[in-house]
């Protein structure tokens, strides 16, 4: 009789459970199943071996102070000029991590902002260079993240289906802007 008795009484604490659960509202369910996980940014310039990482809000980006922070850090570093960036070139940084299963992975910055001058002096020794670049914009970034393949870089910023991918495997970067939707192939 005893073994009936604690068959119903674990059959009557699982009902109440599940009667609990339901007179809950969905959003507070989730809320209690899931904890939000931070959202950080790193960055590593290649070119000048500067580092920024930061915590960033998904509803309200970055912080004044942090944007200015990330403006400097992806200056044009041959004439050392800042202009402010693009806020939803960083979302999408850490977007395409996301897309590759990463958190809180290093991001190598090549190229951030550039002036019209080192564009155009770029210009001269490369054909892969556009005249009208997003970069004199500060709306486009070249990078890379160690450790991961390219192709795979590259088909996580695709997926996104927002601005601008280039591929360059024999330069090992790929681009991003937040231009119009398009994609291509360098060297």
């Amino acid at each position: 009789m005893t073994e009936i008795n604690h068959s119903r009484r674990k059959w009557l604490a699982l009902g109440g459970i599940v009667l609990g659960a339901a007179t809950l509202s969905p959003n507070s369910v989730l809320a209690v199943v899931s904890t939000p996980k931070p959202r950080i940014l790193r960055l590593r310039n290649i070119n000048t071996g500067e580092t920024f990482s930061s915590e960033f809000s998904e509803s309200k980006g970055f912080s004044n102070i942090k944007l200015q922070k990330l403006n400097w850090f992806m200056r044009d570093w041959h004439l050392n000029r800042a202009r402010s960036m693009d806020p939803n070139l960083f979302t999408k940084l850490y977007n395409i991590q996301g897309g590759l299963g990463l958190r809180n992975t290093e991001i190598q910055i090549i190229s951030g902002y550039r002036t019209q001058a080192t564009n155009n002096n770029l210009r001269r020794h490369s054909r892969g260079v556009a005249s009208n670049s997003y970069h004199i914009k500060g709306q486009a970034v070249d990078f890379r993240i160690e450790g991961v393949p390219l192709a795979k870089v590259k088909a996580s910023a695709e997926r996104l289906n927002n601005g601008g991918v280039g591929y360059y495997p024999r330069s090992n970067f790929v681009h991003v802007d937040t231009g119009p939707v398009r994609t291509w192939h360098g060297s």
